[in-house]
């Protein structure tokens, strides 16, 4: 059987053993459709069936988080822990709180945080979990509550030597407090290094909020710089308002980009001069607005209610929102309009047929799991710092994040070399990250 045919049976049952989860498909075919090349030269991977293998969750957890709101009313959530693969650490990756969460989101994201963590070289496996609550217009008493009760079950499967999860969409430093507090509650340990992306003020890393959006920076700037050019000067657009667009907004005015556009869900706000990015701050992360009122503030401002970040021509364009939010057609009219590179803040942004039409056209281009992996980079550097009770500062906790992101690319780059593709970065990833997980298996024997 050949690699590729191998590779679309495998696929097949994938499918076939989850129905209905078509993030999860999505995420699978996109990392295993490159892997035929290595099962030719590693014919070790196939007898063993890694790929099989990695595809099977080492354990999906699933559970009631029942809580009472503000009212008195009885509220019932879902929770989520999917456990992917542990061979080359504890059980690493965040919780995200939003109501699209539903099985498939959290198998697609842990698949995805396996190669992200293993292309990191920290010793980190691949998880992730959530629940279907919004904390949107939640109280701080409603989301304590909330945080209480699904620590109540989550906290059983945890352990810094066994899973450490984090933060993600919906979950911040006020939601890892809460859910930190009922664990210590719970198990009568200061185990600080069983969460990350905690204050900074009792066991958190500095550079922890901005690491992804940082890292997403330095690796743009990597690909950059491999074809002789620069972040300075470019017109970049950052799709998104939270805490992974804020940060690489930051990192690419310090180095002298020009960031003309940012979003949320209800619109863009296109800003020629240049983002006023104090303002976006305060906005977002302590006022809690929308973007639009952005507008209220600079006159020469324009805010486009529901349209399209993708439309506004620029060189460098990072999304950093959510999955599929860059599609075939905006793709098209990025490279229509000039854009030179693209790196992926959020976790698989762009569709399967917009990454094609990047790659057609030959411009730089970043999957999440290599240009994203900052923040579970500093994640990790979080626990070695609580694992040695110890406290780094900012500027050297930056430069490990500056060196790991440029760790990641050289990998990418000579692995995507090495396989006859120079500069796919899709390709160098899923390989670097496929490898190191697939020698840690064999040399565990069939478990």
């Amino acid at each position: 059987m050949t690699g590729e045919s191998r590779i679309e049976r495998i696929y097949e049952q994938v499918v076939r053993r989850n129905p209905g989860e078509v993030e999860f498909h999505q995420a699978v075919k996109e990392v295993i459709e490159t892997l035929g090349p290595v099962l030719v030269k590693h014919p070790e991977y196939a007898d063993q069936k890694i790929i099989e293998r990695i595809c099977e969750p080492e354990r999906q957890i699933i559970f009631r988080v029942p809580w009472v709101d503000d009212r008195g009313e009885v509220q019932i959530d879902r929770g989520f822990r999917v456990q992917f693969n542990s061979v080359l650490g504890p059980y690493k990756g965040g919780l995200r709180f939003h109501p699209s969460v539903y099985l498939g989101i959290i198998k697609f994201l842990g698949f995805e945080q396996i190669f992200k963590n293993a292309l990191t070289g920290m010793p980190i496996g691949g998880a992730k979990g959530g629940s279907d609550f919004d904390p949107k217009n939640r109280s701080d008493a409603e989301v304590m509550r909330f945080c209480q009760s699904f620590m109540t079950e989550l906290h059983r499967h945890l352990g810094e030597y066994t899973d450490v999860p984090a933060g993600d969409i919906g979950v911040g430093a006020r939601e890892i407090g809460y859910l930190f507090g009922q664990y210590k509650r719970m198990t009568n340990r200061y185990e600080s290094a069983v969460l990350t992306g905690k204050s900074p003020h009792w066991g958190g890393s500095l550079v922890r909020r901005e690491a992804t959006g940082y890292g997403t920076v330095y690796f743009v700037d990597e690909m950059l710089k491999a074809r002789g050019q620069s972040i300075e000067g470019h017109s970049c657009v950052v799709s998104g308002s939270g805490n992974v667009a804020i940060y690489a907004m930051e990192k690419l005015q310090r180095l002298r980009g020009s960031v003309i556009a940012c979003s949320d869900s209800g619109g863009v706000i296109y800003h020629k001069s240049g983002i006023d990015l104090d303002l976006v701050k305060r906005l977002k992360e302590v006022e809690r607005r929308r973007i639009a009122e952005y507008a209220q503030h600079h006159r020469d401002a324009k805010y486009i209610p529901g349209g399209s970040i993708w439309d506004i021509p620029c060189e460098i364009a990072l999304p950093c929102a959510t999955q599929n939010e860059l599609d075939e057609a905006a793709a098209r009219r990025l490279v229509a309009n000039g854009c030179l590179a693209v790196a992926e803040g959020a976790n698989m942004p762009t569709t399967p047929a917009g990454v094609r039409v990047f790659q057609e056209a030959g411009i730089a281009y970043g999957p999440g799991k290599a240009a994203n992996a900052g923040g579970v980079a500093t994640s990790a550097l979080e626990m070695q710092q609580n694992a040695s009770r110890d406290t780094w500062s900012f500027e050297h906790t930056e430069e490990r994040l500056q060196e790991i992101m440029s760790g990641i690319h050289r990998n990418c780059h000579e692995a995507a070399e090495e396989f006859g593709s120079p500069g796919n970065y899709v390709l160098g990833a899923n390989i670097v990250g496929f490898r190191r997980v697939a020698e840690a298996m064999l040399a565990f024997g069939v478990i």
